[in-house]
């Protein structure tokens, strides 16, 4: 396994870490390598690609209005409209 040097990682990422600390996140790094090493010992030639995990149609609602918008009421309160849309001033030009 590939020496790790916790003191760089824990300058790239401005971390302080006490003895205890640096020993723990020591462990936890040797044990997330060993694990995908032994996911990349594994043979995957014969094993089809997936989008998912899971095999599922969403369950999609209907497409339906379920409410009306009452544009003129909106748009009493807006400085200025025309045709049913909203003015603004410029801001390219």
């Amino acid at each position: 396994m590939a020496d790790i040097d916790i003191k760089h990682l824990c300058r790239l990422a401005q971390l302080a870490l006490n003895e205890t600390e640096h020993q723990a996140v020591r462990a936890d790094l040797e044990r997330i390598i060993a694990m995908v090493d032994q996911m990349q010992a594994m043979d995957t030639e014969d094993v089809e690609p997936l989008a998912h995990p899971l095999e599922a149609d969403q369950r999609l609602r209907p497409d339906e209005i379920t409410e009306v918008v009452d544009r003129d009421r909106y748009q009493r309160g807006a400085p200025a409209t025309r045709d049913g849309l909203y003015l603004v001033p410029r801001v390219v030009e």
